[in-house]
This record gives C-alpha cells, structure tokens and sequence, in this order.
C-alpha cells in the first residue's frame, strides 16, 4: 500500500466481506448454446451419418458426446482392437452398428459423409488424408499432427479436395472460452504481455498408466497394421494401450495437454500464427516406467506481442487446469470451470518513493499538486468490486457436444468450422516446439517460410 494514497484494489481488499458478498451476487451462468447440427427434426434420408476410426478412450467420448446433437446418426466404427467394437456399440446406448478392424470399409461406404479419426497420433495423416481423398469430411482429434511434416500434407489433402476439417480441442467451441474471448476483444484487460497457463495431474491415470485388459493379445489386436508408420517391433501391449508415453506414436505432455492450453490461448487472443520461438525444461522424475517423455515439462513461447509460458506436471494436481492473462489493465483467470476477471488498479499513482530524497517542501507541493489534478471520489462514489466479473457453465455441459455439433453444422451447412485444418496445424507446431526444444536441449525456431523447425 502507498503511503499517501488509498488505492482502487487497496480499497476493495478493505471492503473485502462487501466485495466477496458482491462479486457471489453477480456471478452469472452462461447460457449454453442451441446444438446447430440441424435446427429441426431431419427425415432419415437427410441425416449425416458417419463412421468412427479407432473407439478407444476418445472414440468413445466422443460417441457420448454426439448423442444429443440432433440429425446425426453414427453407423460404423473401426478398430484395430475387438474389445473396442464392443465399447463403440456401448457408448452409442446398446445401438447394433457395423464394426471392422478394416478402416477403409468406411471409408468406402457411400453411404458415410464424414469421419470421426480418434487413433494415435502417427496415424492422423493417413486417417485424414485418405479420408479427404475419399470425399469424406473430417473430424481429427489432438493433436493434429504427430509431425510438422505431417500437419501440411493434411492441410493439403483436405483444401485439395474441398472438405471440412474440425480438429478436437474442445475449448475452442466452450461457452466459457467464447466468454474469454469477448473480454479480451473488449480491450478490458488492455495491453498482455504475459499469459501462463497449466494444466497439472496426480494420478496414474493421469500420466497415462493405463491398465492392460485382460484379452489382450496378438489374436485380438492387429499389432503389425497399429505399428504402420512407426519401426517395427515385437508385440508390446504397454505401448499399444499407454502409446502417448512414446514418441514413435504421440507427442507428451505437449501433445496430450499443452495443445488444449495453446488451442485455447489462439483461440481467445485471435493468434493466427504459431509461436515464433519456444524454450523448454522439465524431466522424468516418477515415472521411470519406460517411458520416452518427460512428467514434468515446462514451455516458453514467444509471441510477436506476449510472452506464453506453459507446465503440465503428472505428480501434483494443487493447480489442476488454470489460465492466467495479466494485462496492464485486468487480469483473467480460467480455474477449472470458472472465469474471473479483476481489473488492475490504476497505473498512474502518485509517487511514494522517489520523493522521499527531496526536501519535504517539495515533496508536499508535488503532492499537493498531484492531488489537486486528480481529484478523490466524492463520498458514495466508491463501487465495491463492481468490475470483478465471475462467469461458470452451467452444471452438466460439455463442450466437446458444442464440438461435435459445429462440426456436422458445418458437414451440413458447408459454413465455416471453428477450429479448421490450419488453426489445429498452428496448435500442433506448439507441440513439436516444445518437444523439439526439451529434447534438443536447446531453442526451437519455427521457420514458416521454410515449414519446419530449427536450433535458435
């Protein structure tokens, strides 16, 4: 606190009972939004129908996900597992639909408009790819891409052949990023220089200690068609069933976590570019099961006008999934499912420090003078936290439903998706950089003009 004068924030710490009771007054729920597939119940013939490629943990999330999306309707899954099928049958509510370890019966099916690609990541391009050549739209999730290589051969095979592409980190279709996004737009916050962002597990879960179901083996899971793309190797269910934990098939922490924290970050600051350079630490400091990745990885990424500094940590959940943007005029805050937005007190103060080594004749007429050009609120004038904004879904929403349903909007609209081919490819070279960086101990650069990525 300054000596001489009582701040807007100093104020509001004073009233702190008032301005707690103020803020849990004004806390508003978000109103979700309507689910766009089709605004009216559809005959069957003019239903979307779609297949699914790879029904592990995701695949059948996202099934889940799209059962209330109105005039949709899943009829065919693929996976390399049999247990699987089962598991997409399940998730779609007991409803009998075609199965195969064969993807590409999907993707031959006419009667298919678009596809779910819910695989590892080395197999994203191929899914995605031959699914455009097929005249199939497509849904990808994250990340994009398991190399740089990778993300333009699939930002060319859909462009080339006209489809839609949504790629799957869900935030950028929440209400409350949407929320996010508006008070940024507003100049609130006024000039960021720093966002930081987290996303911490403590669980076995969490770190992706998948346990091994009991059929596995070599008779239910087709081992050599999974490994296409990646170095041949006798059968291993630990890196069938825990693969994000190795670089021949995923990408990390960078790639399971830090692309949501990104996707979000570009999508609420309107980034339309990767980040220009990344810096990376961290290590494997408890789980030294075999893995390739680090469980502990922090990233700094440099923007043309903020700084992004990112950590996932697989062995303390105290943070959880946080987002922080400090602006010269607000802070906000994502905590989980909350935003919260607090203004910054008032710049422009008078002096405390400096006036101390003058002669107290002129530090009064300098304050006096200060004072007199700046004039104090007139009693009744003060508004207790009146700025402080707090905004939570509504219980029980999803916004990978939201997700899911702008995409067959778009399948069947032919309008624009929220998250096409290029701004999951920028999310993607997020990832790689900050792998890249870790494991070359040293700066990444993103060259864009030359598509790849180079020691700085």
């Amino acid at each position: 606190m300054t000596k001489h004068s009582l701040t807007r924030r100093d104020f509001m710490r004073l009233g702190a009972g008032a301005a707690a009771a103020s803020m849990a007054a004004r806390a508003t729920i978000l109103e979700p939004k309507t689910l766009w597939a089709s605004p009216r119940p559809v005959p069957p013939s003019d239903t979307v129908r779609f297949g699914i490629i790879g029904t592990g943990i995701e695949g059948c999330s996202l099934l889940q996900a799209s059962l209330p999306v109105p005039g949709i309707e899943c009829i065919a899954a693929a996976d390399l597992y049999d247990s699987r099928h089962e598991a997409a049958k399940e998730a779609l509510g007991g409803k009998n639909i075609d199965t195969t370890r064969e993807y590409r019966r999907i993707l031959d099916r006419k009667d298919i408009d678009a596809v779910l690609c819910a695989t590892p990541d080395h197999w994203h391009r191929r899914i995605v790819t031959e699914a455009a050549e097929a005249g199939k739209d497509v849904y990808c999730e994250k990340p994009m891409s398991h190399t740089v290589e990778d993300g333009f051969a699939m930002i060319d095979a859909v462009q080339k052949h006209d489809r839609m592409c949504q790629i799957g980190s869900q935030r950028v279709s929440s209400i409350l990023y949407a929320k996010a996004k508006e008070i940024w737009d507003s100049g609130k916050l006024g000039d960021v220089d720093t966002i930081e962002a987290a996303w911490d597990r403590n669980t076995d879960s969490g770190a992706w200690v998948y346990p091994i179901p009991p059929d596995a083996s070599t008779q239910t899971i087709d081992w050599n068609t999974w490994l296409d793309g990646a170095p041949k190797r006798a059968y291993d269910p630990v890196r069938f069933f825990r693969w994000r934990c190795f670089r021949d098939y995923g990408a990390g922490l960078a790639g399971d976590l830090f692309v949501h924290l990104i996707s979000g970050i570009h999508f609420v600051t309107g980034t339309t570019q990767p980040a220009q350079r990344a810096q990376s630490t961290g290590g494997l400091y408890y789980y030294k099961d075999g893995r390739e990745f680090p469980d502990l990885l922090w990233t700094m990424y440099d923007y043309p006008n903020f700084n992004l500094v990112l950590r996932c940590n697989h062995n303390n959940a105290e943070v959880g999934e946080f987002f922080g943007f400090y602006g010269k005029k607000g802070t906000m805050t994502i905590h989980g499912s909350t935003l919260t937005f607090r203004p910054q007190a008032d710049c422009h103060q008078p002096e405390d420090y400096s006036i101390y080594g003058w002669p107290a004749k002129l530090r009064n007429e300098y304050l006096a003078n200060w004072a007199k050009e700046h004039p104090a609120p007139k009693p009744g004038e003060f508004h207790i936290g009146e700025d402080e904004e707090v905004y939570t879904p509504p219980p029980g929403y999803s916004d990978m439903t939201d997700h899911i349903a702008n995409f067959f909007h778009a399948v069947r609209t032919r309008k624009p998706v929220v998250e096409n081919e290029v701004f999951g490819n920028n999310a993607a070279i997020g990832c790689h950089l900050s792998n890249h960086a870790y494991f070359q101990k040293a700066a990444a650069v993103w060259d864009a003009s030359a598509k790849k990525i180079t020691n700085g």
